[in-house]
């Protein structure tokens, strides 16, 4: 908002500071709130006669490379040496390299020497680089200066102009203060922006000076105005508008300042300035439009902090402009009661540097663009084996069907009561662990002992109670692998557990976290509440951890009651639907001893998000080893078959009933197998 004051000054100290202002102006009695409303000395500029061609970066950068141009990749431009610079131009006069001064807009392709000032369309450049048009490299596309008049009126309203502490008057003085809220301000902050009072029109003076402060090339009038019972702010600029691209405040940054606040309004400049000491700039059309071709002179910020106003429409420039500088250098300060403009936030007392450090981040981590994602997809086209994730070296089938481990992603598993879902789980985790997956594991139901031991023992591919003598030799190749495990047992609560697991994402770069199992993460605290609605939080926030961290999650989950004879489905996992909505993939461990006979396990992938293969393959447990991966041999199975049923079992054939099912994928032209579960509707 463009109004100065607000409630906090009184009626009577305008009143006792009457003067010939007063009744030149008619200031109204009562100082309410009003819209702005600006006023500008001469029109926009006339629309282009020629339509401009787009061009986009792509198409810049393909440019550069066929004309062996060097650059640099900037956030909204792009950096190149200037044909418009000499030789003797090529460095400052701090002796630093000045080459690369031309910025290309990467949207527009306009550009813009720093050294020379020339400036151009696309098309302007292309005839430079390549010697057509007309002189343009003997600086006819030099920005031209204001025209005489403009430069003479500039000239003159600046000379008449003087510092606010060299009125003669004192009364006028702070009645100027008052009216603009500089009672805050002070000299100091006014002598360095070179901010200048003109008394014929009551009005501020900004100055806008020629990049490295060479030079005066407009001003900014910024007077007060009655209407009625209101104040308003009238800006008038000289040259127009159009011609009116400048930051106030520009010639005070540093070539290392790295931050900026940016602001619409130049009063704002100067409270932030005087209040947080940070490089501060004003936009010249404050929430109206940030010109294309100001964007070179915010290039070597990496972070830009918005405060342009207090309302709706300031904060949406805001992130407009954000958009246009990159968003992902950019923070916002949203408007709100504690929030205000920074010359208001001064005036009442408010701590400055606390409110930009609320600012909210431009860019979201949760949305990006496909210009963010363009070089990914790429890479993922081009390296389809890598992009499938890691792949299992004791489980060939599970890669025929999930393709591989990969990050960010939530993998649901189940099995009924003791068909061994934590012993297969622990060689799928130290398969992947032994390929260089940080792994790290939360074991609620057992204890990590009895956990290492069964790991150590699949790792080795035997007993080592029956060779002590290689326990060393072994155990010191398990200390070296990249595993960890949490130290919980029992009922904990989640915030706990996902307090515990980033800390092993930042500390231990954790790649895979495998939590035993989901009812043992319902602590203490939820039994008396709906089971139900605190598993679904506790899935929600284990999803959020593996895409917010970019890490695997494998979540075991018991299944339902369900009858022996019946083969478990999706629906069969414990809760609401909520575990296979949210999961990327979903494996469960059937069992079908109890019915079919010894034997008879296999794991089925009913759900898989990254290509949709689902299928099933057999399972054969090693008792010696403790693995899945690894069947034993066949007099070692059937002496386990005796010894648990009494009876030597004959193989069955293919076609009866409880054969083992083989590895199957779905397809539409494959015919219906009864002794295999159902996956043509697999749930996704």
């Amino acid at each position: 908002m463009w109004v100065l004051l607000r409630s906090g000054y009184p009626l009577r100290i305008l009143l006792s500071l009457r003067g010939p202002w007063m009744g030149w102006r008619g200031l109204p009695r009562s100082l309410a709130v009003g819209p702005p409303r600006r006023r500008y000395r001469k029109e926009a500029l006339a629309a282009l006669e020629v339509p401009v061609l787009p061009v986009t970066a792509t198409e810049i950068r393909q440019y550069l490379r066929a004309h062996g141009i060097p650059f640099q990749d900037g956030h909204s431009c792009v950096r190149a040496p200037s044909p418009f610079v000499g030789a003797s131009k090529l460095k400052d006069e701090t002796g630093a390299a000045t080459s690369f001064s031309l910025f290309i807009d990467k949207t527009t392709g306009r550009f813009l020497c720093m050294t020379s000032l020339a400036e151009g369309s696309w098309e302007d450049f292309q005839a430079s680089v390549e010697g057509r048009g007309d002189g343009a490299r003997e600086g006819v596309l030099l920005s031209e200066a204001p025209e005489a008049e403009d430069s003479e009126e500039v000239q003159r309203i600046w000379d008449r102009a003087v510092p606010l502490w060299e009125l003669p008057e004192p009364e006028e003085a702070q009645l100027a203060r008052v009216m603009f809220g500089l009672t805050k301000v002070t000299d100091d902050t006014l002598k360095r922006f070179s901010v200048r009072y003109l008394r014929p029109a009551h009005s501020l003076v900004f100055p806008w000076f020629s990049p490295g402060g060479l030079g005066l090339r407009g001003l900014k009038l910024l007077g007060a105005e009655g209407q009625g019972d209101r104040v308003h702010y009238m800006e008038t600029t000289i040259p127009q508008p159009g011609a009116f691209r400048n930051l106030f405040g520009l010639p005070l940054i540093s070539r290392r300042d790295v931050e900026v606040v940016l602001t619409s309004r130049e009063l704002d400049s100067l409270a932030l300035s005087q209040s947080t000491g940070l490089p501060t700039l004003a936009l010249p059309r404050g929430t109206a439009c940030l010109p294309p071709v100001l964007l070179p002179y915010l290039e070597q910020f990496r972070r830009i902090v918005l405060w342009l106003g207090d309302d709706l429409r300031s904060w949406e420039a805001a992130k407009l402009f954000a958009r246009k500088l990159n968003p992902k250098r950019c923070s916002l300060v949203r408007p709100g009661d504690q929030q205000p403009s920074p010359l208001e936030a001064l005036n009442q007392g408010l701590n400055l540097s606390r409110i930009l450090r609320t600012a909210l981040p431009a860019w979201h981590k949760s949305i990006v663009s496909f210009r963010q994602l363009r070089e990914e997809v790429l890479g993922e086209l081009s390296n389809v084996e890598q992009a499938a994730g890691v792949r299992w070296s004791r489980f060939p089938d599970l890669n025929r069907l999930l393709k591989g481990h990969r990050k960010g992603e939530l993998t649901v598993f189940t099995g009924p009561t003791g068909s061994g879902k934590t012993t297969f789980i622990s060689e799928y985790a130290l398969d992947l662990c032994t390929q260089g997956v940080n792994t790290l594991w939360g074991s609620f139901e057992i204890s990590n002992v009895r956990l290492a031991r069964v790991m150590l023992t699949q790792f080795a591919v035997g007993r080592l109670e029956e060779q002590l003598d290689k326990y060393d030799e072994w155990a010191d190749r398990f200390e070296d692998l990249p595993l960890y495990f949490m130290t919980f047992h029992g009922q904990q609560s989640i915030r706990t557990v996902i307090d515990t697991m980033q800390h092993a994402v930042y500390v231990y770069d954790i790649c895979h976290v495998v939590i035993d199992n989901l009812q043992f993460m319902m602590g203490h605290e939820q039994l008396s509440t709906d089971r139900i609605a605190a598993q679904d939080y506790i899935i929600g926030a284990f999803r959020k951890f593996a895409t917010d961290s970019s890490c695997h999650v494998t979540l075991v989950i018991h299944p339902r009651k369900e009858d022996d004879d019946k083969e478990l489905q999706t629906a069969s996992i414990f809760g609401s639907a909520k575990a296979s909505q949210e999961a990327d993939n979903v494996l469960i461990l059937q069992d079908r001893r109890l019915v079919t006979g010894p034997g008879k396990r296999y794991l089925q992938v009913s759900k898989n998000r990254f290509d949709g293969d689902v299928g099933v393959f057999p399972l054969e447990f090693n008792k010696s080893s403790l693995t899945f991966s690894i069947p034993p041999k066949s007099k070692a199975r059937l002496k386990k078959i005796k010894d648990d049923n009494g009876l030597v079992a004959k193989k069955p054939s293919s076609g009866k009933k409880g054969a083992v099912p083989q590895i199957s994928e779905t397809h539409s032209d494959q015919a219906p197998n009864p002794n295999k579960p159902d996956l043509s509707k697999p749930s996704r």
